[in-house]
């Protein structure tokens, strides 16, 4: 795999990957694979269960993250069981792929992703179902050498309904389950949507980072088309001593090679 450093004196500090759910559009999905990692970067997918994994462990790309459940939610009973009985799955799809963190969400989302079963206001007993059944997924995770990142979504554009949209909400959660088999997937477009002051937010969430996905606002495009300025989010990282993964997960404004290189350069250390 190639280099994730810049050119000359500036290089980056972290793992970046991206997601081959949003960009090479109209490419066949391993070619979109392919590209990204001939690029330098992780690859990172959502639904494996509408994927030939075969054909993925084929390309011979480093896979950092998935989808790890199907169905199912935090909450209600059967939705508890159905979450955890679908990680189970995931998991075996993780061991064939290589893939050692799996995401998980309040609730399941549907294609346009809205959540099954809306919960925008949640009760202390559904804070405490959320708990116990994250522990159960804590403790697939540690059987099986994965982990599980919960990751923080908005409510105002993508995601309205969805319980434990906050990155607060999620720090919470991991921090009460305090297991390195959960940690944060600290998504910082969705954060910037739903509480902003991003600096601030990697700090608090760093002990539990699991990894860390980017996109920019508005838009959801790469690194530099919107407001965020995400140079100074990754010199606050790399200050704070952060080496793990960031992903960028988002679409292509234009050309998705420029996409990836404006994605690399923004989270590159002048040195």
């Amino acid at each position: 795999m190639a280099s994730n450093g810049g050119a000359g004196t500036a290089t980056s500090p972290f793992v970046l990957a991206a997601c081959a759910e949003m960009l090479f559009l109209d490419l066949p999905f391993e070619e979109r694979v392919r590209r990204i990692d001939e690029a330098g970067f992780e690859v990172e997918i959502w639904r494996w269960w509408e994927k030939d994994l075969d054909a993925l462990v084929a390309t011979g790309a480093t896979f950092g993250s998935m989808s790890g459940y199907i169905r199912g939610e935090l909450i209600d009973p059967d939705g508890a069981d159905a979450i955890v009985e679908t990680a189970r799955e995931s998991l075996e799809a993780a061991q064939v792929l290589n893939v050692p963190r799996l995401v998980i969400h309040g609730t399941g989302l549907d294609d346009n992703g809205l959540p099954v079963r809306p919960s925008a206001h949640t009760t202390p007993a559904d804070w405490l179902a959320a708990l116990r059944t994250l522990e159960r997924l804590a403790k697939l995770g540690e059987e099986c050498g994965k982990v599980f990142t919960l990751e923080n979504l908005n409510h105002a554009v993508d995601h309205p309904g969805v319980p434990f949209n906050r990155a607060s909400d999620t720090i919470a959660l991991v921090a009460a389950v305090d297991s390195p088999h959960l940690r944060l997937n600290l998504d910082l477009y969705h954060a910037q949507i739903g509480e902003g002051d991003l600096v601030d937010l990697c700090g608090r969430a760093l002990p539990y980072i699991g990894e860390i996905q980017v996109a920019d606002v508005p838009g959801r495009c790469e690194p530099g088309t919107g407001e965020i300025h995400y140079p100074r989010v990754a010199r606050a990282l790399d200050e704070l001593g952060y080496r793990g993964v960031v992903a960028m997960e988002a679409f292509a404004s234009a050309d998705s090679d420029l996409a990836l290189r404006r994605f690399r350069e923004a989270f590159s250390i002048d040195v």
